[in-house]
């Protein structure tokens, strides 16, 4: 979700103030911070589950945050969007203090496990009071704070079925990964923080934009084929 979508949530737009449909690609690309912010996203989860399994808990946890400050500094100096480090660099330190201070290694994960769930439950809860979190996400991201898909009960139902797939695919995720936890499957759950990271986000990304874009534009569809002239008698 990225702006530039303007169009889809505003039919009463004139021309001038339009602005072109980005690409489902750059949409996702935008949202993903491209291959670039995939690989820095995850090499500092990658380095701490490596030097955890070759060495001890402190080492390992020095090496991630350190890893995870140098990408963002590099960004920095390469006057990039620092946006996706920053995200990481809060993570991998959270959980790093947490792992430090307890000694336990399976520490690391915990906060991301209890905001997956958090983040969950606020998808499922919204859904249920009609106040789709997708949907108001979208008018941030995508429609420049605009709302107009209140207005129409078939994106109103669009967005919430849309949130209801993110929640329980985020609670199915963050299960998996609290039982390792529980488990003490300390290797295990590092591996499946990154196989249950950006994958399924991806995906359910790519639904939500797919999905998005398609039921706009056949309202668009409909409303130029209602306001279309009709052809006079014998024409």
């Amino acid at each position: 979700m990225t702006t530039g979508a303007q169009r889809a949530t505003e039919p009463g737009t004139g021309p001038e103030d339009e602005a072109p449909l980005p690409t489902l690609a750059e949409q996702m690309a935008d949202q993903l911070g491209g291959w670039r912010g995939l690989v820095e996203s995850s090499i500092p989860v990658v380095v701490f589950v490596v030097a955890n399994i070759v060495g001890e808990l402190r080492p390992a946890v020095i090496a991630s945050v350190a890893v995870a400050l140098l990408i963002a500094a590099l960004r920095l100096v390469q006057r990039r969007p620092v946006r996706h480090a920053v995200n990481g660099l809060v993570g991998v330190g959270i959980g790093a203090a947490i792992a430090w201070r307890t000694g336990d290694e399976r520490d690391f994960y915990l906060p991301g496990i209890l905001y997956g769930i958090g983040y969950g439950l606020a998808l499922l809860v919204s859904a249920a009071v009609r106040q789709p979190l997708v949907g108001w996400i979208w008018s941030v991201l995508v429609a420049k704070g605009r709302s107009e898909w209140r207005d129409d009960p078939r994106l109103v139902r669009t967005f919430t079925q849309l949130t209801v797939l993110w929640g329980v695919v985020w609670l199915a995720k963050v299960g998996v990964q609290a039982g390792l936890y529980l488990a003490h499957q300390d290797t295990a759950l590092g591996v499946a923080r990154l196989a249950l990271g950006y994958p399924p986000y991806a995906l359910l990304l790519l639904i939500t934009v797919w999905t998005v874009r398609r039921v706009t534009r056949e309202r668009e569809a409909g409303q130029e084929a209602t306001a279309a002239p009709e052809p006079l008698p014998g024409g």
